[in-house]
């Protein structure tokens, strides 16, 4: 499907989006125009944004915007991250004050540039964000931390809802599109925050080549480590110096995959074109 005009494939039709909207909607956005606040819904111009919005949830990302890995997937800007600001925990604790959310996400970007890998204001920002927000469900997107067990537990024990670590794809294409992680070590970050007792999540993207027995093999890799909750989106190129998007996966294939992870055991499979890490996340917590 080739855009005559200028060579580039065209979205199908089941990956148009919709315009947000909604009486909480433009609540929310009034805050955070009104604020000056940041969040990843916007600036990541996610497709759920009105639903989330909606539903009083908002994802904010932590430890500055520029990442230390060059993902090939990833629109996240790389290079040499500015210093960890010390106030940012409580920025982001009265941001989700004043958006009023029942449910937060908070994600970051990969810190291998700083000796605990950013997991102290990882830790800090969870315990201030409980602290100002105590009735706000919290879910927490984190790196793998080199797979340390002592920084992953260092987030653990803040105990936020919910911890996420994406895989992001299936084991053959993860060295050709993840820069420095590895898919047996991020299996062993959901198996850590598993066993300590916490709703482990995690997700992939499809249409970067993958076939429909890898993403099985996937499936049942996660459940194996502990994961309970898991999202399967379609991959979309942020760039053409990026990744380019193998296939665009159908709506019934996405179908097909939540039926069975459901079957699998999993808790909550969320499954569509559109999915993004936290769409539906309030409620993954009661996974």
């Amino acid at each position: 499907m080739k855009d005559e005009l200028n060579g580039r494939q065209r979205l199908p039709r089941w990956m148009k989006m919709k315009l947000p909207k909604g009486e909480n909607y433009s609540k929310v956005k009034n805050l955070v125009n009104k604020h000056k606040l940041h969040t990843i819904c916007t600036s990541g111009n996610c497709p759920n944004i009105g639903e989330c919005w909606n539903r009083g949830t908002a994802t904010f990302m932590i430890l500055g915007e520029i990442c230390t890995r060059n993902c090939k997937f990833c629109g996240v800007a790389t290079g040499k991250p500015l210093p960890p600001d010390p106030e940012e925990p409580k920025r982001v604790a009265e941001s989700i004050r004043i958006m009023q959310l029942k449910h937060a996400v908070i994600t970051s970007v990969d810190r291998d540039d700083l000796p605990d890998l950013g997991a102290e204001i990882w830790a800090e920002t969870i315990n201030e964000t409980k602290r100002v927000n105590p009735n706000t469900k919290l879910e927490v997107l984190i790196p793998d931390f080199q797979g340390k067990e002592d920084l992953i537990l260092k987030v653990a024990q803040a105990k936020p809802e919910v911890i996420s670590h994406n895989l992001e794809t299936v084991e053959r294409l993860t060295p050709e599109i993840r820069s420095a992680a590895k898919y047996r070590r991020s299996l062993e970050v959901i198996s850590i925050i598993a066993k300590k007792g916490l709703t482990a999540k995690s997700g992939i993207m499809l249409g970067l080549g993958e076939t429909e027995q890898e993403v099985l093999q996937t499936m049942d890799d996660l459940f194996e480590a502990g994961c309970k909750v898991m999202t399967i989106g379609q991959y979309l190129a942020p760039t053409k110096a990026h990744i380019p998007v193998k296939e665009y996966i159908k709506p019934e294939q996405f179908e097909k995959l939540r039926t069975f992870g459901l079957e699998k055991g999993f808790s909550f499979v969320e499954s569509s074109p559109l999915v993004r890490s936290s769409y539906m996340a309030e409620q993954h917590a009661q996974a």
